[in-house]
């Protein structure tokens, strides 16, 4: 049987591990290294304040979150149309706001409409025996409101053509019907044509009738108010009759074959 081989250990120390020589000369285990003193990461901010000084920021940061609350909703209320807390609280919102935080603006530019404006139209028709007879009148604006109802795609044409005609020449135009600036003209030929044609697609002609001039005028009403609204209006409706226009050849062009 082969010698055992050297065991290195013992060669090395000159005892082996299960003497009590080799026990009590075992190294003890290195000490911890000692902890750092302090919290390496100091808090910053408001959470390195006390807690006195904490409450008090607490409370500046929540009185300044309400005054900005509160402006907001008093510019608000005073860009904004009138409605029942501007007239209940209007004096408080205009101390509020005058004459520091005044604004030359509305919230709703144009503000929301509040009146139905429809546009209608007669004509003076020549019979083709020579007799002459006036029609009566047509309310060209209630015929592009039942094309939109239940239209889920209603045509540019029924939604603005006539009353864009309307307020252009509106804004042209003085209370007594008069041009004023150079697109007056144009904006009262604008809209001779478009009724015109309007006319001619209603079949308001007979065969062999002749359409030889035409009036517009416009029938205003108020809209009237919710019922929970305190607030009267007058359901009178208020006519702008302009004077008749002569219809030309030029007028006609569009319905031609």
């Amino acid at each position: 049987m082969p010698p055992a081989a050297p065991d290195p250990y013992v060669e090395s120390t000159g005892t082996r591990p299960s003497d009590p020589d080799a026990i009590r000369q075992a190294p003890a285990p290195a000490a911890a290294a000692p902890a750092p003193y302090g919290d390496p990461h100091p808090p910053t901010g408001v959470a390195a304040l006390s807690l006195r000084y904490q409450i008090g920021v607490v409370l500046a940061l929540a009185v300044v979150a309400v005054a900005v609350c509160v402006h907001i909703g008093m510019v608000f209320l005073h860009v904004a149309p009138q409605n029942t807390v501007t007239k209940q609280h209007g004096r408080a919102v205009d101390d509020w706001v005058y004459p520091e935080f005044e604004q030359n603006w509305k919230l709703f530019a144009p503000n929301p409409l509040q009146l139905n404006i429809a546009v209608q139209v007669r004509a003076r028709i020549r019979s083709a025996d020579g007799g002459s007879r006036t029609s009566g009148w047509y309310d060209l604006s209630a015929q592009d409101g039942r094309a939109i109802d239940g239209n889920p795609l209603p045509s540019h044409t029924q939604q603005n053509e006539l009353r864009r005609s309307w307020d252009l020449f509106v804004a042209t135009h003085d209370a007594d019907n008069r041009p004023v600036g150079l697109r007056g003209t144009l904006s009262e030929t604008y809209l001779r044509r478009i009724v015109v044609l309007r006319l001619e697609r209603d079949d308001a002609t007979a065969r062999g009738d002749v359409l030889v001039s035409v009036q517009v005028r416009s029938r205003t009403t108020n809209v009237p108010p919710p019922k929970w609204s305190e607030e009267k209006v007058s359901v009178q409706p208020v006519y702008r009759e302009l004077p008749w226009w002569a219809v030309t050849a030029d007028d006609t062009e569009g319905s031609a074959p």
